[in-house]
């Protein structure tokens, strides 16, 4: 039976049908032919067979055979200014990895972010990304308006966006890792935060901007800039966002500079809590986990990246067993080069099974929901985004399984995750179409891809010249 909302006869619909459809609604509920009834930003059917007679006002019929509707994806964790510094210190650990690239993200200006967020931002829709989080933490003097800048750039691709607005307080004249000209005072940190929350958060059904409080890292930040950041937060009614226990080094940093491990510093500090989520989250024993479930605090899995430094594999299993909300992200595009979330499904399915589950750990219905309604959950926003039903927004991908990398599988769900990387022949944000046969419709790709080397080789200048 199909799932509807009755909603005014007048506003402009989208039919698509003859499609599977992966619903990844609290039932898991799919369809082998089925349909999807978009009514203006939202969702107004969803089931089996073809759409009801009659509806009106229908502006484009979209004849699914051969593809898998699923949600959007959901990235979780990003750093888009990374997109210009991609394919350097491809070697390293993470810490030796910053230390080597610090010193050039800290000459960082706003056309800069401009064209990295456009290029960052604009591969990952092309790739099926409907809502994406940037953790974007550096801010070097004289660099411009840089939130202004990414979400100017960010609305040309057409996506949702998550902000969270990052900051760095600890240098390495405080025993931190950045340079000393790469940070911003505490004090400073806090204002422009609240600035950015009080000028671009939009808590409204559908919005297409949010803003979290996003203190960088353990290493990278003071304990009270994190205390001082969770009470802003909390205050202004936004989430919450860092980096957490992703490296051994880290686990090490804690103990030597606050007597505990990253989990316990982070419940002294008030970052536990169901309005938060934490990036990466690789080093944690049965008490972190029990910690996170007790609390409600999200996750971050990037297993791309996690590999690409050498990291380590997060226990995703024993998360999910205990009730922790996981996502999936990226990362940023300088520890993962391909800068793809849909990549990231078959990687998360793939990376788990050489943990302590093997073969048990994920399968490919986990492995999408981690990439869709876990998003969502880690994002707060389970009631508009991460599943198709009805009166939630339009949010969805149509992907093409009946061509030569995916028609000799039988499964849809298996096909989009176990295969290669699916075309997109149609993505829809609000019942918007931001994809067209695997290409953006908003925006120029070949534009983009010239101003992200123009701005990569700009900024690689004025580094070797500082």
């Amino acid at each position: 039976m199909a799932a509807s909302a009755s909603l005014d006869s007048a506003v402009e619909r989208i039919v698509i049908e003859n499609c599977a459809i992966a619903t990844v609604d609290p039932h898991d509920t799919e369809y082998a032919t089925g349909h999807v009834v978009v009514a203006g930003q939202v969702i107004e059917s969803v089931g089996a067979g073809r759409a009801p007679e009659g509806l009106a006002n229908v502006v484009r019929r979209v004849d699914g055979t051969g593809h898998l509707v699923t949600p959007g994806l959901v990235n979780t964790h990003h750093h888009f200014y990374q997109w210009i510094t991609r394919g350097l210190a491809t070697d390293h650990n993470l810490f030796n990895w910053l230390v080597a690239l610090y010193p050039t993200w800290a000459r960082i200006d706003a056309p800069m972010l401009a064209a990295a967020t456009q290029g960052s931002l604009g591969m990952m829709v092309r790739g099926g990304v409907t809502t994406a989080s940037d953790h974007h933490y550096v801010f070097p003097q004289g660099s411009g308006d840089l939130v202004a800048a990414e979400l100017a750039a960010a609305a040309g691709i057409g996506a949702r966006i998550t902000l969270a607005r990052g900051s760095m307080d600890r240098s390495e004249k405080d025993g931190g890792l950045p340079p000393d000209f790469a940070v911003e005072t505490t004090e400073g940190a806090l204002l422009a935060t609240e600035e950015a929350i009080d000028t671009h958060h939009d808590a409204s059904f559908g919005s297409m901007v949010h803003i979290a409080a996003a203190p960088c890292s353990p290493f990278s930040v003071s304990t009270e800039l994190m205390r001082q950041g969770a009470e802003l937060a909390r205050r202004k009614g936004v989430r919450m966002h860092t980096h957490g226990s992703e490296t051994v080094e880290e686990e090490k940093f804690c103990h030597e500079l606050f007597g505990m491990g990253p989990t316990d510093y982070f419940a002294s500090t008030g970052w536990l809590g169901d309005d938060v989520w934490m990036a990466h989250c690789v080093h944690m024993n049965d008490s972190d986990i029990a910690a996170f479930a007790r609390t409600g605090t999200g996750v971050a899995h990037c297993p791309s990246s996690n590999a690409r430094l050498a990291a380590g594999i997060a226990r995703v299993p024993d998360l999910l067993a205990a009730g922790v909300p996981v996502g999936l992200g990226v990362d940023g595009t300088a520890s993962n080069e391909s800068g793809e979330l849909h990549t990231e499904l078959r990687n998360a399915l793939l990376v788990n099974r050489l943990g302590a589950h093997r073969e048990a750990a994920l399968n490919a219905r986990k492995a999408l929901r981690l990439g869709t309604y876990g998003g969502a959950q880690v994002l707060g926003r389970t009631g508009e985004i991460g599943s198709l039903e009805a009166g939630k927004l339009a949010d969805l991908v149509l992907w093409k399984l009946d061509g030569i990398g995916h028609s000799s599988i039988a499964d849809p769900v298996t096909a989009l995750v176990f295969g290669a990387a699916a075309p997109v022949t149609l993505s829809l944000v609000g019942g918007r179409p931001v994809v067209e046969d695997g290409h953006l419709t908003r925006a120029d790709e070949d534009a983009i891809a010239c101003a992200a080397r123009t701005e990569a080789r700009r900024l690689a200048r004025i580094a070797a010249d500082s």
